[in-house]
């Protein structure tokens, strides 16, 4: 961890990530960080389907389907967390509180050049997603009128051009 002055010169701690993978004991801490980053984040989903997506998870284990790495608190709890198939980015929440921090750079780092991500679907109405990946080389290729559930909520399908890219 660095310590950083703000400008009223107070000590402010800022975390350094580093990568680590989810035992079978951190699965309800996943659920947890999912929820609680959706409900910051996808402010378009209603509280039904958030519900219902829960139900879904546990019920499918879909967090033990995943190949799935994280990043941990100062305690060593999961504080975010991503999983990839193929060359494709699945997933990516953060526990709202560390949004903003590092963490995400962190995961998506690893996702490219450790696991060779190139593609990513990303909600339309999250505009805050869909720039964090623009910022790292990712560009809309395509849309879906609806998710992969076929549920009404668009996708945008972004994928990152190798040939584009300027170091990041």
């Amino acid at each position: 961890m660095k310590i950083i002055t703000n400008e009223k010169n107070s000590l402010l701690a800022t975390p350094t990530y580093h990568i680590d993978f989810p035992q079978p004991a951190d699965f309800s801490r996943l659920l947890t960080v999912w929820e609680a980053s959706v409900r910051a984040t996808h402010h378009f989903v209603p509280e039904e389907k958030i519900k219902l997506l829960k139900t879904l998870i546990q019920e499918q284990e879909l967090f033990q389907k995943s190949e799935l790495f994280c990043v941990r608190d100062l305690v060593g709890e999961v504080a975010g967390f991503a999983g990839v198939a193929g060359d494709s980015l699945d997933m990516l929440f953060l526990d709202p509180s560390i949004i903003g921090t590092g963490a995400g750079k962190t995961l998506i780092r690893y996702a490219i050049d450790v696991k060779g991500i190139t593609r990513v679907d990303v909600n339309e109405q999250n505009d805050q997603a869909r720039g964090f990946y623009e910022h790292f080389g990712f560009k809309v290729i395509g849309r879906s009128e609806t998710d992969d559930n076929g549920q009404p909520f668009p996708l945008l399908h972004m994928r990152r051009i190798i040939d584009d890219l300027r170091p990041i």
